[in-house]
């Protein structure tokens, strides 16, 4: 983990409140993996606490490391006036990522809304050894237009839509039921709202598919020295910054 100044390159609104930040980091890059997530402190100073935001792509050979935002609080409301020139201090990479140690599989990695914030990252790695289908849902168009600054070309993408703007109308468990029924599926990468999260661990739970989440909780510290983000799980109380974000659906209790 590092305490690292990093210049801000860009800072982009993608559409309504959703923003992609990109920085030069010259030293957590190295260390950072799919999954993780990094503390980012507020240009604000009256806003103390810093900001989890999850990892959403790196580029190691251009020292660059993107982060995909909605602006919600008083702590994102701050990140979208960043200006490119500007330093934003970070603390990272925390937590623990996705497995991707894992070769010649037939791979679907889900992202729901602000569940995507993940999956480039996560998809350009596993897709280099692995069969990747991506299924991925939002609201309407303009929520998952991040997808455009996604590398697809290669990779099988299924779109769902809440009111059917883009793709398929509906959430994403109709496609991956479909899916399932047409090919055999070794693992499932999935993040995104907790009722999404629960339909695709109960699935899979039901078709002894493994399974990874990344799950959303408040943090306050980041780094496991308080209980916010504490969840329930077969293997008794986990903290999602230190034990997580990410987790094997079956330890999950309350699915």
């Amino acid at each position: 983990m590092f305490l690292e100044d990093c210049m801000v390159l860009e800072n982009i609104k993608i559409s309504d409140s959703y923003y992609l930040l990109k920085l030069k980091s010259e030293k957590s890059i190295a260390l950072a993996k799919p999954g993780q997530f990094y503390m980012l402190q507020c240009k604000n100073k009256s806003t103390l606490l810093r900001r989890p935001i999850s990892l959403h792509y790196i580029s190691k050979n251009k020292n660059i490391i993107e982060f995909y935002y909605e602006v919600k609080g008083e702590g994102t409301k701050d990140f979208k006036n960043i200006k490119s020139g500007e330093i934003i201090n970070l603390q990272g990479p925390l937590g623990n990522g996705f497995d991707i140690q894992v070769e010649k599989e037939n791979i679907v990695v889900i992202g729901g809304g602000m569940g995507m914030a993940p999956m480039k990252f996560l998809i350009d790695i596993l897709s280099k050894k692995n069969n990747v289908t991506f299924i991925s849902g939002g609201r309407n168009k303009n929520s998952i237009k991040i997808l455009e600054n996604f590398n697809l070309e290669t990779i099988k993408t299924i779109i769902t839509t809440d009111d059917g703007s883009l793709g398929i109308k509906g959430n994403v468990t109709v496609p991956l039921l479909s899916l399932l029924k047409e090919m055999k599926v070794d693992k499932i990468y999935a993040c995104g709202p907790s009722i999404m999260m629960k339909h695709i661990m109960n699935i899979a739970d039901s078709k002894n598919i493994s399974c990874e989440v990344s799950l959303e909780e408040r943090m306050a510290c980041g780094v496991g020295a308080c209980v916010g983000c504490s969840i329930l799980t077969k293997n008794g109380m986990k903290k999602v910054c230190k034990d997580g974000p990410v987790f094997n659906s079956k330890i999950i209790i309350n699915k």
